[in-house]
């Protein structure tokens, strides 16, 4: 059989010539579709089909690439994507190995914005009821912008001209580029930790969509929508939106008109306050002519001051000597009372009873010892009795009289009588102090 079919190949072997073919002979291509049947795993990476009316083909966006978007995928767009063919060996599907996908009629950027709109609007982050006022006069200003663009200048120079009563806090951040929205976020975060300031302008000068797009960050609206200090945002020109103005509290069409929304004009405010004075003044004389008159008709009517003194005098002095009245009366009562107690207090002084417990206590411990001692001696006299018993029965001392005990060498039997023993055999004789190994000669039984 290996013989009719000399160039038999495995599938893997095919699958890899496959692949090889593919990689080879078809290089990077661009390639339309819309996108089905997609999947987002945890591992980042992205996964769907690329389809037309007729055809389908599988693609898969690694999350780096996925990391590079600006916008999300979706079930249904239709995008433009850059690849290289590539075979799944082990499915043997052939598919695209995505460098870059680009929505179809609408760029990047403006996907990413519609996105992240409707994502944010769906959360309520731009409902008008969130939104903080700002205070007529501030004293403490904080600034988000580059330090280098001419939006700073145009915002110092008219904060300081309007109201010179402000102080400038300034936060220098870049406006642009891949680094841009995270010192931004960083930045809004800082100044509410100082708690300090009463309004916050956070802005850059007017720009491409992607000179701008910093200001488009989801973490940069999220910094803005959680501000506890009202925030002015003041980014590019008046026909620019960025989703940061619709965060912000107040929307500035430029950095100049943010910083005259943000401080009030010091001369109208003089003009305002003078002109409120001089209306202050007139009513003040018109109420102090009104209260004159007032006065002047109940002074008429009062009795003499003295004479409703004098009477109050004279009740103070009578509610005095009452008052001494009673309260002689009353420390008599309780000096009485507190003699009673202090009689009836000692004759329940504790210390007396103590006293007697502690002599009684003392009495007793005396027995006690003097019937331990007792109890001792008695228990000492017995033992050495039954110890001088225990010694008249010992064994040891019946050797100490000149008795013996006579043991098998063998085994160790006591012996008893001689008929335990032969003529020739050796015995361990035990004596008082000491043993003998002894031979026995003859035997003699009982008579």
């Amino acid at each position: 059989m290996p013989g009719l079919f000399p160039s038999v190949l495995t599938v893997s072997a095919l699958t890899r010539q496959i692949r090889s073919t593919f990689e080879q002979n078809f290089p990077p291509l661009w390639v339309e579709g819309e996108i089905s049947n997609l999947r987002c795993p945890s591992s980042g990476h992205r996964y769907f089909t690329l389809k037309d009316q007729s055809s389908q083909i599988r693609a898969v966006l690694f999350r780096s690439q996925v990391e590079r978007l600006k916008f999300a995928l979706q079930e249904g767009l239709d995008v433009f994507v850059f690849g290289r063919l590539s075979v799944y060996e082990p499915r043997g599907d052939y598919q695209i190995l995505l460098e870059a996908v680009e929505p179809k009629g609408v760029g990047a950027l403006q996907l990413a914005f519609i996105q992240l709109k409707a994502k944010l609007e769906a959360e309520g982050l731009f409902e008008a009821s969130k939104k903080k006022v700002l205070p007529l006069y501030p004293h403490r200003i904080g600034l988000v912008t580059s330090p280098f663009g001419a939006a700073i200048h145009d915002l110092l120079t008219i904060i300081h001209r309007r109201w010179p009563f402000a102080q400038v806090l300034v936060a220098p951040v870049p406006v642009q580029g891949d680094e841009a929205a995270g010192q931004i976020a960083k930045a809004i975060g800082v100044l509410n930790q100082l708690g300090k300031l009463d309004v916050v302008i956070v802005g850059r000068g007017g720009g491409s969509l992607e000179d701008l797009w910093a200001f488009n960050e989801e973490i940069v609206v999220r910094a803005i929508a959680s501000s506890r200090i009202p925030v002015v945002s003041a980014v590019g020109h008046e026909t620019d939106l960025t989703l940061a103005d619709l965060a912000a509290d107040f929307r500035a069409p430029t950095p100049s008109a943010a910083a005259e929304l943000a401080v009030p004009d010091c001369s109208t405010v003089r003009h305002h306050l003078g002109h409120q004075r001089v209306r202050l003044e007139r009513s003040m004389r018109s109420v102090c002519v009104a209260w004159r008159g007032q006065v002047q008709e109940m002074t008429g009517r009062l009795p003499e001051p003295r004479l409703v003194l004098g009477q109050f005098v004279q009740q103070v002095d009578e509610l005095e000597r009452q008052l001494y009245v009673k309260m002689k009366h009353w420390c008599r009562n309780l000096q009485v009372q507190l003699l009673k107690h202090q009689s009836s207090i000692w004759e329940r002084n504790p210390l007396i009873d103590i006293h007697r417990q502690q002599r009684a206590l003392v009495d007793r411990g005396i027995r006690l010892v003097r019937g331990m001692s007792g109890c001792i001696l008695d228990k000492r006299h017995q033992t050495e009795l039954w110890m001088s018993q225990l010694n008249q029965l010992s064994p040891l001392a019946v050797l100490a009289r000149g008795y013996s005990i006579v043991h098998k060498l063998q085994n160790g039997k006591v012996v008893k009588q001689s008929t335990e023993v032969s003529v020739g055999e050796s015995v361990r004789t035990r004596l008082h102090e000491g043993e003998l190994i002894c031979l026995v000669k003859r035997t003699h039984p009982s008579t």
